[in-house]
């Protein structure tokens, strides 16, 4: 019921009038609700702190949660409670150890070609040469052509921002966000460049109503490599080869070494970017999203909370088999 009627039918027409409405202004409209909303409950805490009681500060925060879940869910969370993607693509999320090195194999093979398709030097890490809005622009491309392939996909009305609050997004661990109220996407500008394209389209997937994140960032990685740019194809390429590697190192971390070596110089260095970003953010609030948002997934019908995003692979490997 929720996939027919909800996701395919009232989130259709409700995310496209907001995304009608609010995707031609420049600036994150939903960034600037929630800082007048944060405003306005420290301003009513100062305002009533000597008057008000235990209780009624127990009711109003229940009162003001219980306002906020309805609109979350009737606006987009309800998309949590989909019939799976890989049980309407025919795929499958299990997968061998064996299944993984053979897909890694594969993966850097890919990776290393449309390296040396941008570089002509395999020591030398891409930098992407387009600005933010121009990577905004093309994603909306990427999607036109994959809708080609599987209207199921199909974006229009493009609202894609770059967050106002992307140094808090940063120190969150955050490369961005979809607002359920808003509908717009929210990119963490100050992510490095070359990831800018598969995060982008990582959000658009959640505006098309795949809450799931391992869904997302499939989405995002076949909306990259179906792209005509080669910058697309290579961020989704090695978006998808860091995932394997990250799971070979978990389940046999004494591979981890023998797999990069086969990786070129300036793919790794990409990596090194992307490593050392983090780290210039790493504080104990990071972990502390890390759990809460572990949490939160796990209340919203994804079982194994951040774990979810490693469900990725088995897509992948199921897909690229077929």
């Amino acid at each position: 019921m929720i996939e027919e009627v909800y996701s395919n039918g009232i989130y259709v027409y409700s995310s496209n009038f907001f995304r009608i409405v609010l995707g031609w202004i420049g600036f994150s409209v939903g960034d600037i609700i929630y800082g007048v909303v944060i405003a306005y409950l420290i301003f009513k805490i100062i305002k009533t702190r000597k008057s008000i009681t235990f209780k009624s500060s127990v009711i109003n925060v229940l009162k003001g949660f219980s306002i906020f879940y309805f609109l979350f869910n009737l606006m987009w969370g309800l998309n949590y409670y989909r019939v799976p993607l890989s049980e309407k693509m025919n795929l499958t999320y299990e997968y061998s150890f064996e299944d993984l090195l053979l897909f890694t194999d594969k993966m850097i093979e890919k990776s290393n070609a449309l390296h040396l398709e941008i570089v002509a030097d395999d020591s030398l890490k891409v930098v992407n040469p387009y600005s933010t809005n121009e990577i905004y622009q093309r994603a909306q491309h990427s999607y036109n052509l994959l809708s080609e392939k599987y209207p199921e996909f199909t974006y229009i009305n493009h609202s894609v921002k770059s967050s106002l609050i992307s140094t808090p997004l940063s120190y969150m661990g955050f490369g961005g966000y979809m607002n359920p109220f808003t509908g717009e996407a929210q990119v963490n500008y100050l992510l490095p460049k070359y990831l800018f394209p598969t995060t982008t389209l990582h959000e658009m997937s959640h505006q098309i109503g795949y809450a799931s994140e391992s869904e997302a960032n499939f989405v995002g990685y076949l909306a990259s490599v179906n792209s005509e740019d080669v910058y697309f194809r290579y961020s989704g390429t090695i978006f998808a080869l860091r995932y394997c590697l990250r799971n070979i190192e978990k389940f046999n971390p004494d591979l981890i070494e023998e797999y990069l070596s086969k990786v070129n110089p300036g793919i790794r260095l990409n990596f090194l970017e992307t490593e050392e970003f983090w780290e210039e953010y790493e504080t104990p609030i990071e972990r502390f999203f890390e759990i809460f948002y572990d949490t939160f997934l796990k209340a919203n019908s994804q079982e194994e909370g951040l774990e979810s995003y490693s469900k990725f692979v088995g897509l992948l490997i199921s897909y690229e088999s077929r």
